[in-house]
């Protein structure tokens, strides 16, 4: 039996191994990285395979980096708010540390800060 690649396995390989989460052009030139491509891919995608989608989403939040973690859930949140509150109460707990990326302004952040800003939203 072949091996049958699903849409968007790349993509979402891409943001499970983030190592800074940017929503947005990097650096003086704006430069977008490959996650940040990957996230607006998926991001388009939910539109037309969101049911597809989502459960994979959904297991980024217990395997991905922790960039990743918050770029599946942040998507979540696209597909349906219930589902976006449900995962980042899921990541409210989590110290894990995340590179952030704001414009030319490299920060970080955990993912429960993150998360907690995102449920007083």
């Amino acid at each position: 039996m072949l091996w049958k690649k699903q849409r968007f396995d790349d993509e979402l390989r891409q943001l499970a191994d983030a190592d800074t989460l940017a929503f947005g052009g990097v650096g003086i030139a704006g430069t977008l990285l490959p996650a940040t491509k990957a996230y607006f891919a998926v991001e388009e995608g939910l539109r037309q395979h969101g049911d597809e989608l989502r459960p994979r989403l959904e297991a980024l939040l217990d395997r991905a980096t922790p960039a990743g973690r918050v770029y599946a859930a942040e998507l979540l949140t696209h597909t349906d708010a219930a589902a976006g509150r449900a995962a980042w109460l899921r990541l409210e707990d989590s110290h894990a540390e995340v590179k952030t990326f704001n414009g030319c302004i490299m920060g970080s952040t955990t993912v429960g800060r993150y998360a907690a800003e995102r449920l007083r939203d």
